[in-house]
């Protein structure tokens, strides 16, 4: 990423997300509607609920692992073709399912924690708390910082010696600030959709829309390079 002024840097990363983000967030918004107001659709949702309910973090750990290592590893080699080998693909998996799993379980505690301190009956209230702090503390206090660490380490080549940079304002401006612009132009109506869920739907959710902002990102990246790269997904982007 540019040196760039950071705000512009990261308008044009939103733009970028623009079309794969609206999709997002009418397919989120859509599920809402049909948990609500279409009753045929609840056994669905209750197997979703029970299986949360009884695996607990395991779920939140192996969905997420599925939703953002597996689905795009599979994505990339049935589709994106980049002549990449074999062992490149798998060492790309297992950073992701090293990194995503355990950020799946940190975000089902950080839910958790938000049902403990505002409630978990979905009332607009209750959304508008957690979405406010999942996005404006969390996301950039956490979240948005630890993924593009994580990510800078695996650019490094799993070097310490050579991440220095990130622990410094320029890099928090440069990376960091950009991320959080087109981060929050995609996922504040999604979690807003995820908040409005009762808890035990709201893991699932989030796993189902990390599964196409990966697989988006991913595409978007690949087929245009000449446009601006959509930030990764930093909770998160929890959330």
């Amino acid at each position: 990423m540019s040196t760039g002024n950071p705000f512009s840097i990261g308008f044009r990363a939103a733009r970028a997300n623009l079309v794969p983000g609206l999709v997002i967030q009418a397919m989120m918004i859509g599920l809402v509607l049909t948990y609500y107001f279409f009753p045929p659709a609840h056994g669905a949702f209750q197997i979703l609920a029970d299986a949360k309910g009884r695996w607990g973090y395991a779920f939140s750990f192996t969905s997420s692992v599925i939703a953002a290592a597996i689905l795009p590893a599979l994505f990339d080699i049935a589709f994106l073709q980049r002549g990449r080998s074999a062992r490149a693909v798998l060492a790309d998996l297992a950073f992701l399912a090293l990194f995503w799993g355990p950020e799946g379980m940190l975000i089902d505690a950080f839910y958790r924690f938000q049902g403990v301190m505002f409630g978990y009956h979905p009332g607009v209230a209750t959304v508008l708390k957690k979405v406010f702090v999942d996005q404006f503390i969390y996301t950039p206090l956490f979240a948005t910082p630890y993924t593009l660490v994580a990510y800078e380490f695996r650019k490094q080549g799993y070097r310490l010696s050579r991440i220095g940079h990130v622990f410094t304002a320029e890099f928090y401006r440069v990376h960091i600030v950009p991320a959080l612009w087109a981060g929050w132009a995609v996922w504040i109506p999604v979690t807003g959709a995820i908040y409005s869920l009762p808890s035990l739907l709201q893991i699932p959710l989030f796993a189902l829309a990390l599964t196409f902002w990966v697989l988006m990102v991913a595409y978007i990246t690949t087929r245009h390079q000449a446009a601006p790269a959509p930030a990764p997904m930093a909770e998160p982007i929890a959330d």
